[in-house]
């Protein structure tokens, strides 16, 4: 795909992070937001304007909650439209948005929702609130839930329930436009829960600056256009696809298609046939997978073929990326990509600008591969309290071993017993409601603060 044209919207004219929705609608109205797949209706499309309709409807549904800015408000859903409506939404109130994983143990997200005081939870279905439920038992958080998919079961739970509503008779018909809210940058924006698999959550307290400013230097290494569009199909509630697959996309005027499943993912990339993506290594490694095992039924002098291409485009993208000479095998090189590489790129929708592999160490021989095979493939290393881009591989100078050189206005450096220490604007403002942890993961002095990484 031939590069389009760029449309940032910087920092200073945004803010905050809803003040970076409300100069996206004012740029660019009528361009396509957000695509999404609705039972019985196929792909739908909204545009910004339309987003924005729906952001004040949400908006004006929460001011009924008699909430005050700085009050915590949570997500239980699957990525799609109404994750950003109701982020946005708690946004223009100065509110703070504490996403949960759909997929996380009911007694987790039960311990979550308690200790960040959260007052009101828009939940996916009535299923996955009865078993939160359960969890949460006598705790008076959260003080109203919402559930999104109306069903017999939803109703009946909110009959039941004075604290339950169904979203969908919750929201008003019509609300007055958005009005321009005059937030503080350095405000608390969002706190991000980390896994609780070796104790509790910590809770990352993250500014609306931190990730305003993650997003528009991860844009200083990578171009994004306002033709891009990205398939979205890593969980929302982690901060790499939020940063990466939300607001830079919003900072650049993208569109951004929500897969269906991960199961689903395949024929997803072959209707949308995305120009980015953003996945963890897992993803590139069952593909792989995929290829090897039927590679093994086909014959020889395929299998043969297939070595043969790899080992060519890997020589001319060293050669492209000026580590490495030329070769008489690239001569063979248009031929075997159009052969063989395009085939397999083919079924990534074939028109992938770049693919990003992000949340643990892509396998050398993995990336060789896709790489090899003609994939703007790249890698870089982040952390939920750096917001979470700490680097990556520019695409002209990709070294897919390493993870990258650190994005403009971070600095790292290794410290005592080689810890990793990274300062910056996007540093997390510490753990909620856990001064010691605090503690252990940032250095003050009068020279810097860092972040030392928890492994």
């Amino acid at each position: 795909m031939k590069p389009g044209s760029e449309d940032l919207i910087p920092i200073d004219r945004a803010k905050t992070l809803d003040g970076l929705f409300l100069q996206r609608l004012k740029r660019s109205p009528e361009r396509v937001a957000y695509r999404y797949f609705e039972r019985g209706r196929g792909w739908c499309a909204l545009t910004w304007r339309e987003m924005g309709d729906r952001v004040a409807r949400w908006r004006q549904a929460l001011v009924g909650e008699s909430l005050e800015a700085g009050d915590r408000v949570a997500m239980l859903l699957r990525n799609g439209p109404e994750w950003i409506l109701f982020d946005q939404a708690a946004f223009a109130l100065g509110l703070v948005t504490v996403p949960l994983y759909t997929d996380d143990r009911a007694d987790n997200a039960a311990y979550i929702l308690d200790d960040a005081a959260v007052k009101v939870l828009l939940i996916q279905d009535a299923g996955r609130w009865k078993r939160l439920a359960d969890a949460i038992g006598d705790s008076p958080w959260p003080q109203r839930v919402l559930i999104l998919e109306a069903s017999p079961a939803a109703h009946e739970l909110a009959a039941q329930d004075a604290r339950v509503r169904v979203a969908e008779s919750w929201l008003p018909d019509s609300a007055p436009p958005l009005p321009q809210r005059d937030g503080e940058p350095h405000e608390l924006a969002t706190i991000v829960y980390t896994s609780g698999t070796t104790g509790r959550p910590k809770g990352v307290m993250l500014s609306h600056h931190n990730i305003l400013s993650n997003a528009h230097a991860a844009l200083t290494l990578i171009d994004v256009y306002g033709e891009d569009l990205f398939l979205s199909f890593l969980p929302l509630s982690h901060m790499l696809e939020r940063t990466g697959g939300y607001f830079l996309p919003m900072m650049a005027g993208s569109t951004v298609a929500y897969a269906r499943s991960v199961s689903q993912l395949a024929e997803d990339l072959q209707t949308i046939r995305p120009t980015a993506m953003i996945a963890v290594p897992r993803v590139f490694e069952r593909i792989y997978a995929r290829i090897a095992d039927q590679l093994q039924t086909r014959p020889a002098p395929v299998r043969w073929l297939f070595q043969l291409a790899v080992a060519t485009g890997w020589r001319a993208f060293l050669r492209e990326q000026g580590r490495g000479g030329w070769h008489p095998s690239l001569l063979l090189w248009p031929f075997l990509k159009r052969k063989v590489g395009e085939p397999v790129l083919q079924k990534l929708g074939g028109r992938l600008r770049v693919a990003v592999s992000g949340g643990a160490a892509l396998p050398t021989g993995v990336a060789r591969t896709f790489i090899g095979l003609g994939l703007p493939l790249i890698q870089g290393y982040g952390l939920t309290e750096t917001s979470p881009v700490v680097s990556f591989n520019p695409l002209d100078d990709n070294i897919p071993e390493s993870v990258g050189v650190p994005i403009r206005g971070i600095q790292v450096r290794i410290g005592q017993d080689d810890e990793l220490l990274i300062k910056g604007e996007n540093l997390m403002q510490g753990y909620w409601n856990n001064h010691a942890a605090t503690a252990g993961a940032t250095i003050t002095d009068a020279r810097h603060v860092v972040v030392r990484p928890l492994v």
